[in-house]
């Protein structure tokens, strides 16, 4: 088996030096056996990848929050997409070039709402982003509306 050159760990950007050998299958550069990025501590078959492949819908705010991150995380932006309010979506949802999610912590959640902070790295600079989000039940469907930023 020849070795590839794969993205990093959770992000659809390759980055240099980053080789993986694997027969695992793979979804959009994830192996479906990894850990979740959402940071369940599952895989992300068992866990995000369900949804992002329709397998499955959010239960809850939280469960969609944390497959949204997760579809950043591995580039999935049409998943991001199809899970924002139609009223307040952009046109647009080109990721951030050369941004890596790193992590995710909730620090809340409740009916309606999730609070979270997101890490990244962006050219070797870490960052985070702290944000209060807000969701609705669609047609028995859970979505993204808008979220207060830190």
């Amino acid at each position: 088996m020849e070795a590839e050159v794969t993205p990093s760990r959770y992000c659809a950007h390759p980055q240099t030096g980053y080789v993986s050998v694997s027969v695992a299958p793979r979804v959009q550069g994830v192996a479906l056996q990894q850990i979740c990025p959402c940071g369940s501590g599952t895989s992300y078959d068992a866990c995000c990848g369900r949804l992002h492949r329709g397998a499955a819908l959010a239960e809850t705010p939280e469960e969609l929050m944390r497959s949204r991150y997760a579809a950043y995380a591995v580039g999935d932006t049409d998943y991001v997409f199809r899970t924002w309010h139609p009223r307040t979506r952009p046109e647009d949802l080109s990721p951030h070039p050369g941004r890596t999610w790193t992590g995710l912590s909730i620090l809340g959640a409740g009916e309606d709402w999730v609070e979270f902070v997101a890490s990244y790295d962006v050219g070797g600079v870490a960052g985070e982003q702290r944000e209060r989000s807000r969701f609705e039940q669609r047609a028995g469907r859970w979505v993204y509306v808008d979220g207060e930023f830190e």
